[in-house]
């Protein structure tokens, strides 16, 4: 494949995953493929291409000759899904807290904690989305692991449609802040267990919140 032909693949993927993601395209969204590509004004081979390896990640189901549905989450996925992450990212915070990081190491994880408060502060919920999922993202990239956060980040999409589903469904997220810098005051004392603990308290409590969602209004699937 030239690499003409590769960016109109990854062009294809990143706009149809973006839709998903963002619950432009809902949990059981149908679409034709030829409908897809005229949407996205691309012929059919690259939007082929990039609906298959969306279907390897989980996020839509390829149904020959009826074209595409986006996959559902379920409360037992997102279960099992919060457990995979807690255990990944607690991981990811003991490999960075032996490194000692220093305080210019970990400005990124605090100018995005800011920004989650800045956005609290305006009642911008989407700002504070954004902030707190670039914090989760420095977090891996700082831990150094290449695999660790390719694992993440690909359990991470069908978290985030969940989260941007029920953005105003659950209580304001002040909590969030307070425990992102007591991460990083464990992650600058060079305390590995200690930043294990904050980020398996800090997943575990917003798993139960999504968790509580499910029940409370009574979802099958998000």
């Amino acid at each position: 494949m030239n690499q003409s032909a590769t960016s109109l693949v990854e062009s294809a993927y990143e706009q149809i995953r973006r839709r998903i993601l963002d619950n432009v395209w809902p949990p059981g969204h149908n679409a034709l493929e030829h409908e897809v590509a005229a949407d996205l004004g691309m012929s059919r081979t690259p939007v082929r291409e990039a609906l298959m390896r969306l279907q390897n990640e989980g996020l839509l189901e390829v149904i020959p000759r009826h074209g595409v549905r986006v996959l559902p989450v379920s409360g037992v996925d997102m279960q099992e899904i919060y457990q995979v992450l807690t255990a990944l990212e607690c991981m990811a915070a003991e490999l960075l807290a032996a490194r000692k990081p220093g305080v210019k190491e970990l400005a990124p994880l605090v100018d995005a904690t800011k920004a989650m408060g800045k956005a609290l502060k305006a009642d911008d919920l989407d700002a504070w989305a954004v902030a707190d999922e670039r914090f989760h993202q420095d977090l891996l990239d700082l831990a150094g692991n290449r695999h660790l956060r390719a694992t993440v980040l690909n359990y991470w999409d069908r978290t985030h449609r969940a989260r941007m589903f029920s953005l105003r469904l659950r209580p304001k997220p002040v909590n969030s802040t307070k425990e992102h810098m007591q991460m990083v005051e464990r992650l600058l004392a060079g305390d590995a267990e200690g930043a294990a603990r904050v980020t398996r308290a800090h997943r575990e409590r917003a798993r139960h919140e999504l968790v509580a969602i499910f029940e409370r209004f009574k979802l099958a699937q998000m």
